[in-house]
């Protein structure tokens, strides 16, 4: 059984008034009473339940959520889930800020972080394009005391807090599993489309997607990553340039956003000529499920991501360790027949 405060007041011969002015570190009691109670604390093993204490304290956690701007439709539903936690924030204790960045822009994501005040600001919870100047930044916020979480898009080379998010590796094994299944045995070419080489989440759904296709898929060739910055119209473009020099592609992975973009370019496709793996549940891969443009969707959940980055903030603050089991993302998998 955890010893409490009472322990300690009988351990010590003291008030549980004057346990509680030694743990808080409040003047008034005498050298000689707090060396006893420090003493009945190390004797008992006593540890210090800090959530606890802050919420008798009423403590509230200042976040700031830097997430990019534009028509993104996973973005715009994390930035909706952020704003859900907003409307929680008096019982999760909590003071939220949104800042939005252009999409891929290093310069102003270090320019928001760069301003956050060390004084005001408790975390800070960013999708973060990997570059060195900005896990530069990120660096020099946790020089500064303040706890950084990565959300979506990890900067494995910073001092990052934590990553809340999928294991993107998986995922991309996980979608070129599903293209072999989905092929059939047909042979031909996979066309690979991305956002962008420099956010780790695509880099590593590339690597993981191309290490199952090559040693584990016979008869598929990868055609790309072809960067389209996750805008739609470059997205459609870039299939149909492929398709134009391709005629053999069976297969696409896009393992970024413009879902869009690749839905008109399958329009006037023939069903079920192409094997198709998009990434997150938005409006538009619901619309290619059902009109059976494409095959799987491989989702994670952006609610999760949220909660996830407030609690590790929080716990953290508070010089704890969060729980691995608890903020592990899932990996999801839909296809038409079980949509939520």
């Amino acid at each position: 059984m955890r010893p409490t405060v009472h322990d300690i007041a009988a351990e010590a011969g003291v008030s549980l008034a004057t346990v509680d002015r030694v743990l808080n570190g409040r003047p008034g009691v005498r050298q000689q009473t707090v060396d006893k109670v420090e003493a009945a604390v190390a004797r008992l093993g006593y540890v210090r339940d800090v959530s606890a204490a802050n919420l008798a304290k009423g403590r509230v956690y200042p976040l700031v959520f830097v997430v990019p701007e534009g028509p993104n439709s996973f973005m715009r539903g994390l930035e909706a889930e952020i704003r859900a936690a907003m409307q929680r924030s008096p019982a999760e204790r909590t003071s939220i800020t949104i800042e939005t960045v252009p999409p891929f822009d290093p310069a102003a994501i270090v320019a928001v972080l760069d301003k956050v005040d060390a004084a005001k600001v408790t975390g800070v919870a960013l999708v973060a394009t990997d570059t060195p100047e900005v896990s530069a930044g990120v660096d020099r916020l946790v020089d500064k005391g303040i706890h950084v979480a990565t959300l979506v898009s990890d900067l494995p080379g910073s001092r990052r807090t934590h990553f809340c998010g999928i294991d993107n590796l998986a995922a991309g094994r996980t979608a070129a599993g599903l293209i072999g299944r989905f092929c059939a045995g047909r042979s031909g070419k996979v066309l690979v489309v991305a956002g962008s080489m420099a956010l780790s989440d695509h880099i590593d759904r590339a690597s993981g997607f191309a290490a199952v296709i090559t040693s584990e898929v016979t008869g598929l060739e990868i055609v790309g990553p072809v960067e389209t910055n996750d805008d739609a119209e470059r997205v459609r473009q870039a299939v149909d340039t492929a398709m134009a020099a391709n005629p053999d592609i069976v297969a696409i992975y896009n393992l970024g956003a413009g879902n869009r973009g690749l839905l008109e370019a399958l329009a006037d496709a023939d069903r079920g000529r192409y094997a198709v793996v998009v990434h997150e549940v938005t409006e538009v891969s619901r619309k290619g499920l059902a009109e059976g443009l494409f095959d799987a969707v491989i989702n994670q959940d952006c609610g999760h991501e949220v909660r996830s980055a407030i609690r590790v903030l929080k716990a953290r603050a508070d010089g704890l360790m969060p729980l691995k089991a608890q903020e592990r993302i899932r990996i999801d998998i839909f296809l038409k027949d079980n949509l939520p």
